[in-house]
């Protein structure tokens, strides 16, 4: 890796590391970390605060994948550096800028489990990828009503998808990437639901539609 390119994924995660629900929570002065499932994501954030301030979160945290992906691998420090393969620079910031969302430098380490920043990199990396994971998430939801269940779903889904789209080496090593580290940061959603303890969202199950 050269010295820009280091620099840019450095950028990445420092700017993944801005968590939307705990800069909004200061606005409010309320830390979601210390309510609901004490997870600094989109979720919590629902479930803790409503609506408005989970959609203010999501649009953040989005955001700043959508930055880390499509324009911090632009920078350069020391002139062009010629040396940088670009689609290989644009993943690698990509996902340090969801390493930053669930590891924060500015937040302790503890923030969110990286899917709306996955989201928003995806906007760049592979727009097309986007429909069918987030079908995959619906359908994951509306059966299981377990979000943390459909998340981890969706990331895996991305695996198939990018090998449909015949995606280049560097795009298939980040999905391939993002789907185990989802695994990962949901690690205890899979514990909480072999224990018969996850939190399930009925209202946005199949069966409950109609009642």
């Amino acid at each position: 890796m050269t010295a820009n390119a280091f620099i840019n994924v450095l950028l990445a995660y420092l700017l993944g590391s801005f968590s939307g629900s705990l800069m909004l929570g200061a606005l409010r002065k309320v830390d979601i970390r210390l309510a609901g499932s004490g997870n600094a994501g989109g979720t919590n954030a629902f479930r803790t605060q409503g609506f408005r301030f989970a959609l203010g979160v999501v649009l953040i945290d989005v955001a700043k994948g959508v930055l880390a992906a499509a324009f911090i691998p632009r920078l350069h420090f020391f002139g062009p550096d010629i040396a940088a393969n670009h689609s290989t620079l644009v993943v690698l910031c990509g996902f340090a800028a969801i390493v930053g969302h669930c590891f924060p430098l500015w937040h302790g380490f503890r923030g969110g489990k990286g899917a709306a920043a996955a989201v928003g990199v995806l906007c760049v990396v592979q727009p097309w990828a986007l429909a069918p994971m987030l079908l995959t998430w619906l359908l994951a939801l509306t059966l299981t009503g377990w979000v943390g269940l459909a998340t981890m779903l969706a990331g895996i889904s991305l695996v198939p998808v990018f090998l449909w789209l015949e995606a280049g080496p560097a795009q298939l090593a980040f999905a391939i990437a993002v789907a185990l580290f989802l695994l990962f940061t949901h690690r205890s959603n899979l514990r909480k639901m072999r224990l018969g303890s996850e939190y399930r969202f009925e209202r946005a199950m199949l069966r409950n539609w109609f009642r």
